[in-house]
């Protein structure tokens, strides 16, 4: 018999036990909900307001996680993740969602994805309706990238990313130099981020030039136990872009990634990863009253 109890999330008391209510869950699809490093990337990186933290909710059968509302960034953007077999609790999990969660001046909305059958009906069934969405490519590691380095860079060995390189690469191949300015050389969040307990910068990857700059980099968080190469994030910066160095760095992170196991590597929804072979992969939805 299920003994279905709430709490709010504390960062410090529940983070290890979300992770791996997560892993468990997980399924290629994400119809269960997102990867367990999604969620950790998030609270370990410095653009996510985690001031909002304690208004995340779990549902728990006893003491096991059976479901979890929460947000990333924005943090008006709720997602859910529901365990198998506890499809009913999806309609109080959107009401909880819709009202506690950061609104926002009436930005919140709902993320939902395509699989995520009995979280769908049941924001359809609260009176919300689609507002857009789009599709996060996934390669599959069967059929791995193949493309090479161009002539005149080199890629980082594993284990061997710099901190320093990595942040200064992130700030420029994101378009922060050109929208904030120069990079001010602090990089004290990238240990934070390398830190986080699932991180695994030992697979990070990095294309050098031939002056040693950091002009693509690749943050890579290996999920053994779903098989998962989960890509975040993925940067080049805008001097060297549409010269195949990502496509490269995927390549390589292909080749080195498989052989540990991995199944699936995930991309993003911009063209590109679909240009160079991505196939289908978790169709987003966003849901608005």
């Amino acid at each position: 018999m299920k003994e279905i109890t709430t709490r709010q999330f504390s960062i410090l008391r529940d983070h290890m036990a979300v992770y791996r209510f997560m892993v468990e869950i997980y399924e290629r699809d994400w119809r269960n909900g997102v990867a367990a490093p999604f969620w950790e990337y998030a609270v370990a990186s410095d653009w996510m307001d985690k001031s909002y933290l304690h208004r995340c909710r779990m549902w728990l059968d006893g003491e096991t996680i059976v479901g979890f509302c929460f947000y990333e960034a924005p943090a008006t953007d709720v997602y859910f993740s529901l365990r198998p077999g506890y499809e009913d609790l999806a309609p109080e999990m959107v009401e909880y969602g819709g009202t506690h969660m950061p609104q926002g001046d009436g930005a919140r909305r709902l993320v939902i994805f395509a699989g995520q059958a009995a979280v769908l009906e049941a924001a359809k069934a609260a009176g919300y309706t689609q507002c857009g969405g789009y599709e996060s490519y996934v390669c599959d590691l069967g059929s791995p990238l193949c493309y090479p380095l161009p002539e005149g860079f080199r890629f980082t060995e594993p284990g061997g990313v710099d901190v320093a390189k990595a942040v200064e690469c992130c700030w420029k191949g994101f378009d922060h130099e050109a929208e904030e300015g120069p990079w001010n050389g602090e990089f004290e969040h990238g240990h934070a981020l390398m830190n986080a307990p699932h991180a695994t910068p030992e697979h990070h990857i990095a294309v050098m030039n031939e002056a040693g700059d950091y002009v693509c980099y690749g943050g890579m968080w290996w999920t053994p136990e779903n098989q998962l190469a989960y890509l975040e994030p993925l940067c080049t910066v805008p001097e060297y872009r549409h010269r195949g160095l990502a496509a490269a760095a995927l390549s390589e992170l292909c080749r080195r990634m498989k052989p540990l196991g991995a199944t699936h590597m995930t991309g993003g929804g911009n063209p590109f990863y679909k240009k160079i072979g991505y196939g289908p992969g978790i169709p987003w939805t966003y849901w608005k009253k």
